[in-house]
């Protein structure tokens, strides 16, 4: 039998009466999961805390890459302001996500602020092999509620780079473009913003 510590806890179990000062998973609101001062990557999603992977080092040479190309594009035409993870945006009650990308318009600077950004304009993900369906279904469905214009899904996996875009009624994301290697996505919110799709992945492997 494990001595059993004075607070009560045994010796070698978590150390329960430390998370029993914190919300059940569930019940988190977004003042408490904002309130969490760390360097690890978290979401908050129906009151539950989802704890994302540790990116690898060809996710980041990718993210890298593209935010790089973004970055000249908006800063030379002053469009807006582009940022990376770690980066909270709010796009919902009690929903808030860490795009790989982020992009704002000057027009909607107002919805930025020091905490969390209020939606954005584009937003860009690196699939992750970890938990794919994150990416591709869960939240290609919130930020089509959240009203995000524009939802670039880039898929290391199958080395493919899908662009969404809004449908007309605004709660959904028809597919603008999809692309392989060979081919070159355009944005159609950042008219003249095209990448090469060889080149993201190429990226990959610097």
């Amino acid at each position: 039998m494990q001595p059993t510590d004075p607070t009560g806890s045994a010796t070698g179990e978590p150390t329960w009466e430390i998370a029993e000062l914190f919300p059940r998973q569930g019940h988190w609101s977004e003042g408490e999961y904002l309130s969490i001062k760390s360097n690890r990557l978290m979401e908050l999603s129906k009151g539950r805390l989802e704890m994302l992977p540790m990116p690898t080092q060809s996710h980041q040479l990718i993210v890298a890459f593209l935010y790089q190309r973004l970055l000249e594009f908006v800063t030379v035409r002053q469009l807006g302001l582009v940022l990376f993870a770690p980066l909270r945006v709010k796009v919902g009650d009690g929903q808030i996500r860490e795009p790989d990308i982020v992009f704002m318009s000057e027009a909607n600077k107002h919805r930025r602020n020091n905490e969390f950004w209020l939606g954005a304009d584009l937003v860009i993900e690196v699939v992750s092999n970890d938990d794919p369906k994150r990416d591709l279904e869960v939240k290609r469905h919130e930020y089509a509620q959240a009203g995000i214009p524009e939802y670039w899904i880039v898929d290391p996996r199958n080395s493919t780079t899908s662009i969404l875009r809004l449908a007309a009624e605004g709660s959904s994301y028809i597919e603008a473009g999809a692309y392989k290697s060979g081919d070159v996505a355009a944005s159609v919110l950042l008219e003249g913003l095209t990448i090469d799709v060889a080149a993201i992945f190429a990226a990959a492997n610097e």
